[in-house]
């Protein structure tokens, strides 16, 4: 059987003007996985990574740590595939009808604006964006001009697809990505619907591993959103 470790990108820059890019503590989150990498003698055949800067810096910091150690660590290949969904698409695209519409959207796009401190704008921006993606992937929100759910899910699995043909068998490799491409690579092993496949990338936190083991057809998730090098709660973060 072959491994795969699929890393969601450490903490970006939320509600900041650029969102991809990783905020100091991201920083720290991503050095910290190669550091407990190195310890551990984890060592990848292949790396690959989205196209995304969060995606990117997120496999050079733990890259770093490696070459520190005169280890081994792969370039990683661009994977145009796993690329995030477009929730910000969907959101700006969606949300100036929605609040014309909806009074619970309406409500939670009021607590947003008038939060009276980030804390408070985080978490109304959680509550509101997750409500809308739910019901855009539901079909609830049809939105032109986006790449649907639907469409994304297959450009993950014909990416994950690609990536795994084209290694050879026991090897062990990595790709960095988002929390969308992860969910996708979940519910493709655990055959979920499309509502439950997104309630795992809800869960998924910034800079954790999930493992995979395949082999031919067989595709199987041996563990799931792992943080042993984050053991400082305060380090542990999902926006």
């Amino acid at each position: 059987m072959s491994r795969l470790f699929l890393v969601r990108h450490a903490q970006a820059s939320f509600l900041a003007a650029d969102y991809d890019k990783l905020s100091p503590l991201g920083e720290t989150q991503a050095r910290l996985l190669g550091e407990y990498w190195v310890r551990h003698q984890v060592i990848f055949d292949r790396v690959g990574c989205g196209p995304r800067v969060r995606q990117n810096h997120t496999s050079r910091l733990v890259a770093d740590a490696f070459r520190a150690e005169g280890l081994p660590f792969p370039e990683p290949v661009v994977l145009q595939e796993f690329d995030e969904y477009q929730g910000e698409a969907v959101l700006a695209i969606s949300l100036p009808q929605l609040i014309q519409s909806s009074d619970e959207i309406r409500a939670m796009h009021r607590a947003f604006v008038e939060a009276p401190d980030s804390e408070a704008r985080t978490r109304a921006f959680q509550i509101m964006f997750q409500t809308i993606i739910t019901r855009w992937v539901a079909g609830q929100i049809p939105v032109s001009g986006a790449e649907s759910w639907a469409d994304f899910t297959a450009r993950v699995n014909r990416g994950l697809a690609r990536f795994l043909s084209q290694g050879k068998r026991g090897e062990q490799i990595a790709i960095f990505c988002s929390g969308g491409p992860v969910s996708v690579s979940v519910g493709r092993a655990l055959n979920l619907s499309a509502p439950d496949t997104l309630r795992v990338a809800w869960m998924l936190r910034n800079c954790s591993f999930s493992e995979f083991l395949y082999s031919g057809e067989r595709f199987s998730l041996s563990t799931l959103n792992e943080l042993p090098h984050l053991q400082d709660a305060s380090l542990v973060t999902y926006w």
